[in-house]
């Protein structure tokens, strides 16, 4: 018989609300969002700066806590998700520990988990090979340029056989060429995987490369202002960035940003 968890979405997020109390005034970050990622479906969240795109990844992550609403990850409260090292995470800044070598920067989850040395070698040995790594897992991270240390974190994130990996705009701070490269690299690894991916990107046409569905999202507070569908097929290659069906669903998703209500809008 197949297990609840199996079938359920990787991400349910039901009627959440995120509101923050400061000296002045009540912060409404989040309203009433609803949304679903399938498993195995790679979503990008995008909208203006302050839209509540990072609030919601990290509700989802469980490092933050819904003021209204429910988050399930894979069936489970997302809190019971966070202990059970369902997801993976890789922020804008790699976060690696630079006294630790790529490999055991890599082995970090496994080692804190327990995993027999036998076992971390081995799973760091195929990390490695997924991220195009392995003849660096001795450099130190001082020793890496930004693309491959962004790459360190993503196996790092990877680790235990996450099935959802959040991407906080983990490209941000490098530069066009090699977050391309990057780009690439990342779709190719979730194909591998088979991971669900949530990332949040200010980019366009990165979320249109590397995205099934493209969530737009308003201008605080945060709503889903509409989901635009990218039927570009599962390979993504470079000749992609050239098709013309590629700057369709650019634009689309555009022209839903620049639909998209703004807060002095909504206070009408």
């Amino acid at each position: 018989m197949t297990s609840p968890i199996a079938t359920a979405p990787a991400v349910h997020v039901a009627g959440v609300t995120r509101e923050f109390a400061t000296k002045t005034a009540t912060v409404h970050a989040l309203a009433g969002v609803d949304l679903d990622v399938a498993a195995g479906e790679f979503i990008s969240l995008i909208g203006p700066s302050g839209c509540g795109k990072s609030t919601l990844m990290r509700l989802i992550a469980d490092l933050d806590q819904p003021t209204a609403g429910t988050i399930e990850v894979f069936g489970k409260p997302a809190a019971r998700a966070r202990l059970d090292q369902d997801y993976g995470i890789a922020f804008q800044q790699a976060g690696l520990l630079p006294w630790r070598t790529v490999e055991a920067n890599m082995a970090l989850p496994l080692e804190l988990h327990g995993i027999a040395p036998a076992k971390r070698k081995a799973r760091v040995a195929e990390l490695a090979a997924m991220v195009g790594l392995s003849d660096f897992t001795e450099h130190y991270p001082d020793q890496l340029s930004g693309g491959m240390q962004q790459r360190v974190a993503i196996a790092r994130a990877l680790a235990e056989d996450a099935k959802l990996l959040l991407m906080d705009e983990p490209f941000g701070a490098l530069d066009e060429m090699t977050r391309e490269r990057m780009q690439t690299e990342l779709a190719r690894i979730a194909a591998d995987t088979g991971a669900a991916v949530v990332f949040v990107t200010h980019s366009i046409p990165e979320a249109v490369f590397l995205s099934e569905r493209v969530v737009v999202m308003s201008a605080r507070p945060g709503r889903i202002a509409e989901i635009v569908d990218v039927p570009l097929g599962a390979s993504r290659t470079e000749s992609l960035r050239e098709a013309p069906e590629f700057f369709e669903r650019v634009t689309a998703v555009r022209e839903a940003l620049h639909g998209a209500p703004t807060e002095r809008a909504n206070e009408r």
